[in-house]
């Protein structure tokens, strides 16, 4: 009777990249990506190297196809030369088709041609598989070939040259801590050769989130958000912000309602770089930093009138801005110098807010100035002064448009969705979705919900007692059919 090896795994308890033999085929130097992270801000600053500073960009994974795709000269091209940089490389992965470019990295659909070869507890799909179909025979045709087993597949990432050392290390420490968090997307392996390093992860089949949110009830947005903060509560667990929390990072199946989060390029651990902010400090002490801060700021004129320095001497405050636009915390806005995973939460606020609403993007601004404008409108100005204090910044605006007070988010909800001129209400199931909403884009980070919280919420908890009922009945039926089979 023949012996079965059994199994190896592909990654060691503690982190390390393969590195192959030297190659150098594919390490120049992009000089487009390389203008991106050099590119300074408006007011002469330069910008943090991990900013993502594109409107949406895309994310690691922008296709929701499984099926190939005709690919043009020049992708095939850079899929031959990342196969010929490593070596040995299509003896182990054979590439499909580019499902993803950003800013730092272009991911490609790979089939996994040694998958039997190695323990694969990442894969979802094997979990699913409860009945394992019998072994396939030859098939009738004279060749007397065997019939080829189902395709696994993974995504290959590969991360630019350009990118920092730094920022490629972290990024791969980060995913490989949470190898075991629920729906988060975790780190097969990662191989180096030179400059050029390729990270290998799951591949997921999802959908675009563009053609599925218009089309979701408020049970489909509690189901999608209850894996959303399973991820989030995971990660933000051990202590890591995410940073870049938006749909195209979130893959999501909306047939086996399932979802994973994906993209750790931005993240980091918390209290990692920072400097202690005055929101985190207890009242009196911020009223006093408050009060000295508005000595040096303002003046009296002639005439009594109060202004602002000319020639402002204080230091340039830097901080973490690093994220999308449309989906930066207020705290990320006013350069927060502690920021912690409640920038995740608001994000996810925003996201709920787009389905909701039925626009994508809701928040369409060009700079951060222009952020805090759209979230003032809403908000109005005296929230968004007083979220301001909290971190010792000054908020003034004199257009006419943004009110002392804003609007409350229902009252958006009905403009948005054209039911406000018909005297329409919202659903009860809306009201409570919109209550869970406010707990999410709260301007004060500190009273923001927790992902912990947010999965006790009767929001995300909706339709759970119900789903299961009768669950473990209906599983023994289908048992029992199949094997009468």
């Amino acid at each position: 009777m023949a012996t079965v090896a059994p199994a190896c795994r592909r990654r060691n308890e503690s982190f390390r990249i393969h590195e192959d033999a030297p190659s150098t085929e594919d390490t120049e130097m992009n000089e487009n990506l390389q203008d991106e992270e050099d590119r300074e801000d408006d007011d002469g600053e330069e910008d943090d190297e991990n900013t993502a500073e594109e409107q949406y960009p895309e994310s690691e994974y922008s296709e929701s196809s499984d099926e190939d795709v005709v690919l043009d000269s020049n992708i095939s091209h850079d899929m031959e030369r990342l196969q010929d940089s490593f070596p040995g490389f299509r003896s182990k992965y054979r590439l499909i088709k580019r499902i993803g470019e950003g800013t730092f990295s272009t991911v490609y659909k790979a089939e996994d041609l040694q998958y039997d070869r190695y323990d694969n507890s990442w894969d979802m799909e094997k979990e699913n598989e409860k009945w394992t179909p019998p072994p396939l025979k030859s098939l009738s045709s004279q060749d007397g070939h065997q019939r080829r087993r189902k395709p696994k597949y993974v995504a290959i990432k590969k991360i630019y040259v350009t990118s920092s050392p730094t920022r490629i290390l972290n990024e791969l420490e980060l995913l490989h801590d949470l190898r075991d968090c629920a729906n988060v997307c975790p780190l097969i392996t990662a191989f180096r050769a030179t400059d050029q390093v390729v990270a290998v992860l799951p591949y997921f089949r999802h959908a675009d989130f563009r053609e599925y949110f218009r089309k979701m009830t408020v049970l489909d947005m509690s189901i999608y958000l209850r894996s959303l903060f399973t991820a989030l509560a995971s990660v933000h667990r051990v202590g890591i912000l995410h940073r870049d929390i938006k749909p195209t990072n979130f893959l999501y199946d909306p047939e086996t309602r399932r979802g994973v989060l994906v993209d750790f390029g931005l993240a980091e651990r918390e209290g990692s770089d920072c400097k202690p902010c005055m929101c985190h400090d207890d009242h009196a002490a911020r009223k006093a930093r408050l009060r000295a801060a508005a000595e040096r700021t303002t003046m009296v004129t002639a005439n009594g009138a109060i202004g602002y320095p000319k020639q402002d001497t204080r230091p340039s405050r830097r901080a973490n801005r690093a994220g999308t636009r449309g989906f930066r915390a207020p705290e990320v806005l006013f350069k927060c110098t502690e920021q912690t995973t409640k920038i995740d939460i608001w994000s996810v606020g925003v996201i709920l807010l787009t389905i909701l609403s039925r626009r994508f993007p809701f928040f369409n601004s060009a700079d951060d100035v222009e952020a805090m404008i759209e979230i003032a409108t809403i908000f109005g100005r005296e929230k968004m002064k007083q979220a301001g204090r909290l971190h010792g910044c000054v908020f003034e605006t004199s257009i006419p448009t943004i009110g002392s007070h804003g609007f409350k988010l229902d009252k958006i909800i009905l403009w948005s969705t054209c039911r406000s001129d018909a005297g329409e209400k919202l659903s009860d199931d809306e009201e409570q979705a919109i209550k869970f909403l406010e707990r999410c884009l709260e301007l004060d980070p500190a009273k923001r919900i927790s992902a912990e919280q947010a999965l006790d919420h009767e929001f995300l908890r909706m339709g759970m007692d119900s789903s299961m009922e009768g669950t473990g009945d209906a599983a023994e039926d289908d048992e029992m059919d199949m094997l009468r089979v």
